[in-house]
C-alpha cells in the first residue's frame, strides 16, 4: 500500500529544510571532507567510516551553536568545511583551547 500524499506534510518538510538547510549542508561538507581527507591520508576503511559522520555531526551541532556565539547561521558551511579539514581531535583540541581562554579571561 501507498502511503497517500498530503500537501501539508510536504509543506512542513519544505520549509523545515529551509529553516535547517545552513546546518545540514555544513553536516554533509564536513562529511565530505574528512571522507576525503583520511582516503587522500591513506587512511583505512574504517577510520572513514567512524571518523566522517562524527565530523559531520559535529558540524550539524555546531552550527546550531554558532548563534550563541553572535555568529550567523548561514556560515555553517564554512564551519562545516573547517571542521572537516581538521578532522575529530584537531576540532577537540581547538574547542578546549578556545574554552580554557574564555575561563582564563572570566
Amino acid at each position: 500500500m501507498r502511503m497517500p500524499d498530503k500537501p501539508e506534510t510536504w509543506a512542513w518538510f519544505a520549509a523545515w529544510l529551509q529553516e535547517n538547510w545552513p546546518a545540514l549542508y555544513a553536516g554533509l561538507i564536513a562529511f565530505g571532507i574528512a571522507g576525503l581527507r583520511i582516503i587522500y591520508g591513506g587512511g583505512d576503511l574504517r577510520r572513514v567510516v567512524l571518523e566522517a559522520p562524527l565530523c559531520g555531526l559535529l558540524a550539524l551541532g555546531a552550527c546550531h551553536g554558532l548563534s550563541l556565539l553572535g555568529i550567523p547561521a548561514s556560515t555553517g558551511p564554512f564551519f562545516g568545511g573547517v571542521i572537516g579539514l581538521l578532522g575529530v581531535e584537531g576540532t577537540r583540541a581547538l574547542a578546549i583551547r578556545f574554552f580554557k581562554n574564555k575561563v582564563d579571561q572570566a
